[in-house]
């Protein structure tokens, strides 16, 4: 391990890199205009309090929260690597709750999922994290969504001034005073007796409805 990585790890320097990243988001938030559309699929699982699962690419995780209707909490599904521990914390100042996969995020305890779906709780998850490919649905939340009987729910976001970091998922970086659009997409139900193929058909259509709302959020922001 380098001695940078060392510094990034310690854990003092990434509570005040996290207090940071909060502090620069909600300056964000708070000098942005920030648009959220059709948001009817949503709003009937908030009302009829109801679990969803909440689906956005990785790159867009940056304003997530500010999607969320405020009465009600989401946990983000987050891997047990650096990234995801260090993602955890800065989610901590927005009300973010975050469910842990193992270390390399290639293996995620279902029973806490369950548990929240089951007493009407929701979780976000990034399908293509928390490694890659980027913009590719693993199997992992059809499974879960499969399993549970709860519906996905995908999202889509754009700014008009953003910096585009040089990573796996070409995270974005929301600059200050922009214009922020979220863009919610349709409800996806995953039959209880899909078999294998179907899965890979969901993972296509999931992935296919997560592309749709982002070109809309960036026809919207001209981005």
């Amino acid at each position: 391990m380098t001695i940078k990585k060392k510094i990034i790890k310690n854990y003092f320097i990434q509570q005040c890199l996290a207090l940071i990243s909060a502090v620069y988001i909600k300056l964000v938030g708070l000098t942005s205009n920030i648009i959220i559309k059709n948001t009817e699929s949503p709003q009937y699982y908030w009302k009829n309090n109801k679990p969803f699962i909440l689906a956005f690419w990785h790159s867009q995780l940056m304003m997530i929260s500010y999607c969320w209707n405020s009465n009600t909490k989401i946990n983000i599904l987050a891997s047990g690597h650096s990234d995801g521990r260090f993602g955890a914390i800065v989610g901590k100042y927005f009300k973010l709750n975050n469910i842990q996969t193992s270390s390399n995020g290639s293996s995620i305890s279902l029973k806490p999922i369950f548990t929240l779906l089951k007493n009407s709780n929701y979780i976000g998850i990034t399908p293509d994290g928390p490694r890659g490919p980027n913009q590719k649905v693993s199997d992992g939340i059809i499974k879960i969504s499969k399993a549970t009987q709860v519906p996905i729910i995908p999202i889509g976001f754009a700014s008009s001034k953003f910096k585009m970091l040089n990573s796996w998922d070409s995270f974005l970086i929301t600059m200050p005073f922009a214009k922020c659009v979220f863009v919610w997409g349709n409800t996806i139900k995953i039959p209880k007796n899909c078999n294998d193929n179907e899965i890979e058909k969901y993972k296509k259509k999931l992935e296919i409805e997560l592309n749709i709302c982002k070109e809309k959020a960036k026809i919207e922001t001209n981005a």
